[in-house]
């Protein structure tokens, strides 16, 4: 059965409103126009939804069960309309606290002027956010991870702050911040391995552990000791001369960035923010614009 949407609105605003002439002001119509989309549901559907009495309106039983119905799903519609509209705006981004502090929130500027009239937001947390239109970028074991799905494999090295001698091959104790991650279920940072392509046995160093990344590098920046850590968060630092890298080879590992169903985001502003982060990442710097 077609029935006409106008026809729907037009009985809906009536009927909350109680009145077909403020129905009509409400959706720009005339009182005749009203009573006439009404009187077409009304013989569509062979019901009667109003009691007339004069000017006076009153919804029949029928007429009561329909206002509801259509009154929701006008609700909805709506609802989603907005928030449809509100993602076409603006790109939602969860992620770790690490990633946040060291890779987006510098680089948000540079997204919006590269992408006038989308706004980034960002919102930190180690479970994935099931929001409508939320990007969540994951740090996590690659086993996990679609290909399609993952933005960056991650790779491990020390970094010192800038300017300070490297430490290695002197025997002088150093110290190296590591990181205990919160998510029990990841495998620990590959530091055996490193030490191993390095070619040190770990005797003069003394690892202290903190539960993100961000701490430990904060801790390297200061000049408090080194920090191993992921190569992706300390590209722009090491881009600025904030944080260097010594003679060190940096190691593989089975960690990566990823956004799990990726594909799915099809917003503008999820696709340009899709295409910029994976630039920005690869690149290992600013993006051009």
């Amino acid at each position: 059965m077609q029935v006409s949407l106008q026809a729907l609105k037009a009985f809906e605003s009536a009927a909350r409103r109680g009145s077909f002439k403020l129905a009509a002001e409400e959706l720009s119509l005339t009182p005749t126009a009203i009573s006439h989309h009404i009187s077409n549901l009304e013989s569509r559907l062979n019901v009667t939804l109003f009691h007339r009495l004069g000017r006076r309106i009153s919804l029949t039983g029928t007429g009561i069960k329909l206002a509801k119905a259509t009154s929701d799903g006008f609700r909805i519609i709506d609802s989603a309309l907005e928030e449809v509209m509100e993602a076409g705006s603006a790109v939602r981004v969860t992620t770790t606290s690490s990633f946040a502090a060291m890779v987006l929130i510098p680089s948000q500027h540079e997204f919006e002027q590269a992408n006038p009239g989308i706004s980034m937001e960002i919102s930190t947390g180690e479970s994935v956010d099931n929001q409508s239109y939320v990007i969540p970028i994951r740090f996590g074991d690659v086993s996990v991870a679609a290909d399609s799905d993952v933005i960056i494999s991650e790779s491990f090295n020390v970094f010192g702050a800038y300017g300070k001698v490297s430490p290695f091959g002197a025997n002088e104790p150093v110290t190296i911040f590591t990181t205990q991650w919160k998510n029990k279920s990841l495998p620990d940072p590959p530091l055996a391995a490193w030490l191993e392509l390095n070619g040190l046995d770990g005797s003069n160093i003394m690892f202290k552990k903190f539960d993100q990344e961000l701490f430990g590098i904060q801790q390297a920046m200061a000049g408090n000791g080194l920090v191993f850590c992921s190569t992706t968060l300390t590209k722009r630092l090491l881009k600025f001369n904030l944080l260097q890298q010594f003679e060190t080879r940096p190691v593989n590992s089975d960690f990566c960035y990823y956004i799990p169903n990726k594909n799915s985001f099809e917003t503008r502003s999820a696709i340009r923010f899709l295409n910029w982060i994976e630039d920005l990442l690869n690149q290992g710097g600013e993006v051009e614009t």
